[in-house]
């Protein structure tokens, strides 16, 4: 599959089945904790980057294996909303399932009236916002010239009115950058503006570009909890699984997921093992064998071990 991967299991969306629409990296902003690495060159202007029916042919194909899914979820390797034909596909898909659909975005788009449009159809759809205040919205989100925070938010704010859907906003939680008093108070003054239905938070776990970029300590992590939660419902964050026993060529499942972001050794060796009988010892000889294909590289990041793929 060109287009869809996974399923992947996580606590906000269960068990996900991915579907991504774009080349990587294709992004208006240049976060510096992005698991993708640094954005070379900015892309603004949504176009259709591969053919809208190919996209939904791998879709249909995965549907008629009939695995268990609690969602499927649009994601680009880059900003999402760059797909020009995305209201076309979450139609179509519609037409398909039953499964509730997930578009997860960085929003940057969103004061443009077509590109929310092309959202409507969403059963849930999941922008950023890490910051309440202009400076450390650049600082953290380095957005392509022309692309402003207040643009950002009259943008949401926008998309609140006009969407029926479930709005949940992702706050990236960053030691020492947006994680002290003054800056939690801002964003949530923004969050009230914007009344989401809840506020995710999520934590730079995968290796970053920028050295700054760290986990908050617990205490920093409670307290954006405490402060947040004055605001909207806030779900604390917490690592999904990995689940390849429904995969059939776990190499290609496994490059599939790799190739998007960086996976945790300890996740993927979990779920290798989980495809065998307990206490069989297998998941060993699999993994070494897979690293022995050569697609991937081993990085260390706060103190786990991360597979990456090989840049060609």
């Amino acid at each position: 599959m060109k287009y869809v991967f996974g399923p992947i299991s996580s606590k906000r969306l269960g068990q996900s089945l991915g579907v991504d629409l774009l080349p990587p990296k294709s992004c208006t902003w240049n976060c510096i904790y992005c698991q993708l690495g640094r954005t070379k060159e900015y892309v603004i202007s949504p176009k259709e980057f591969f053919p809208r029916e190919e996209i939904l042919d791998e879709i249909r194909q995965t549907l008629a294996l009939q695995q268990p899914l609690d969602w499927i979820t649009f994601v680009g390797s880059g900003e999402t909303m760059l797909y020009k034909g995305i209201g076309w596909l979450l139609a179509e898909v519609k037409k398909l399932t039953t499964t509730p659909v997930a578009v997860i975005t960085n929003g940057s788009l969103l004061y443009r009236t077509e590109v929310r449009q092309e959202l409507l159809l969403a059963d849930a759809v999941l922008p950023s916002l890490n910051a309440g205040s202009a400076a450390l919205h650049d600082l953290i989100c380095r957005p392509a010239s022309g692309l402003t925070f207040q643009q950002h938010v009259d943008g949401l704010v926008a998309f609140r009115h006009e969407y029926c859907g479930r709005l949940w906003i992702e706050v990236m939680l960053l030691q020492g950058i947006n994680d002290s008093d003054a800056a939690l108070h801002d964003l949530a003054a923004v969050i009230r503006q914007i009344n989401p239905d809840m506020v995710h938070l999520v934590l730079p776990t995968r290796p970053a570009p920028e050295k700054e970029v760290q986990l908050p300590v617990p205490e920093r992590l409670e307290r954006a909890i405490a402060i947040l939660s004055e605001v909207a419902t806030v779900v604390n964050p917490l690592k999904g699984n990995m689940d390849l026993r429904n995969a059939t060529d776990k190499l290609e499942a496994i490059t599939a997921i790799v190739s998007r972001h960086p996976v945790q050794q300890r996740e993927l060796h979990k779920a290798i093992a989980d495809c065998f009988p307990a206490g069989s010892g297998k998941a060993d000889d699999v993994l070494q064998e897979l690293f022995a294909s050569g697609r991937f590289n081993c990085v260390e990041h706060n103190g786990e071990s991360y597979w990456v793929m090989k840049v060609e």
